[in-house]
């Protein structure tokens, strides 16, 4: 019987995104329905032969939108997506409020039989996989998550959305034990006040928890990288057993990393009963295309 290819639709053309359509074009089970932007004109020549439309409903037949948004647009397009009978995936990556997001898109998929993930990048997303698994193997204990040197898109994203910020560059910097310093580093409109962007940012809820500097640059194209990186610890207790110690290190492309995640969430998402879930919360092997039967031979 032959298999239906998954109709995925890029919402917002980004850094996420770009990577997201490539991800999508190396994945056989997928079919790119389209690429949902502000505008459709104009678009860029790598998608030369791909359907651009600023709304979905202009793609047909979509199973699966990934939301390649700013953090604090996920809910407001995902919310209608579900009403629509579409999965959605996002990379919603403010820790705090992932519960309430999950509580309240879990309503909506389920009143319309859909499914979303939510949180499906690197941290929060495969990180977390490895966290509750780390604290599976010794249930007592701490567990520290060291990010970095490397760019953090949503902090990027936040700190550009600043009055007078032209362009900007959040970089991370592991102190060690879970605490960070940020590094903001800030192209400014002619007039604008360095200390007041720098208010703006070390107040907002991104930034406030951490010690951040923010610094003005003449170019941040010039400082600009996307790589990124996390070390992660844990040291504790198996059964009654002390000293035990797990650690886990990944260097990576930030944006490229996102997108092969949500690439496989969004082939979860087609497995999964309606509501809204977390990564933790969906297996593993769902993310995984391929036989499964042949999947649990080969990795088990």
């Amino acid at each position: 019987m032959t298999q239906h290819k998954i109709r995925a639709a890029v919402v917002g053309y980004g850094n996420i995104g770009r990577y997201v359509v490539e991800a999508l074009q190396e994945a056989d089970d997928f079919e790119i329905a389209g690429i949902v932007r502000r505008s459709a004109a104009n678009p860029p020549v790598e998608l030369a032969g791909y359907k651009i439309a600023t709304d979905i409903d202009e793609l047909g037949k979509v199973d699966v939108a990934i939301l390649c948004t700013p953090t604090r647009e996920v809910e407001v397009h995902a919310a209608p997506l579900l009403a629509k009978g579409i999965n959605t995936v996002d990379s919603y990556d403010i820790h705090t409020s992932i519960t309430e997001l999950r509580r309240h898109l879990s309503e909506v998929a389920k009143a319309n039989g859909t499914v979303a993930i939510i949180s499906a990048g690197w941290d929060p997303g495969s990180d977390s996989i490895v966290r509750a698994l780390m604290q599976a193997a010794a249930p007592k204990g701490l567990t520290y998550t060291n990010f970095g040197p490397g760019m953090s898109m949503g902090h990027s994203v936040c700190a550009r959305s600043k009055k007078g910020v032209r362009d900007a560059l959040s970089m991370t910097i592991p102190k060690g034990t879970g605490l960070h310093r940020r590094m903001v580093y800030v192209e400014l409109e002619p007039g604008t006040s360095l200390d007041e962007v720098s208010a703006a940012i070390k107040s907002d809820p991104y930034f406030s928890h951490d010690e951040t500097h923010v610094i003005e640059v003449a170019s941040v194209d010039a400082v600009r990288d996307m790589g990124h990186g996390v070390n992660m610890t844990r040291k504790g207790t198996s059964g009654r057993t002390p000293n035990q110690r797990f650690e886990f290190n990944m260097t990576i492309n930030n944006p490229a990393l996102t997108a092969q995640i949500l690439v496989g969430t969004a082939r979860a998402s087609m497995r999964q009963a309606p509501g809204a879930y977390t990564m933790i919360e969906i297996p593993v092997i769902d993310l995984l295309p391929g036989d499964r039967e042949e999947l649990v031979a080969a990795l088990v």
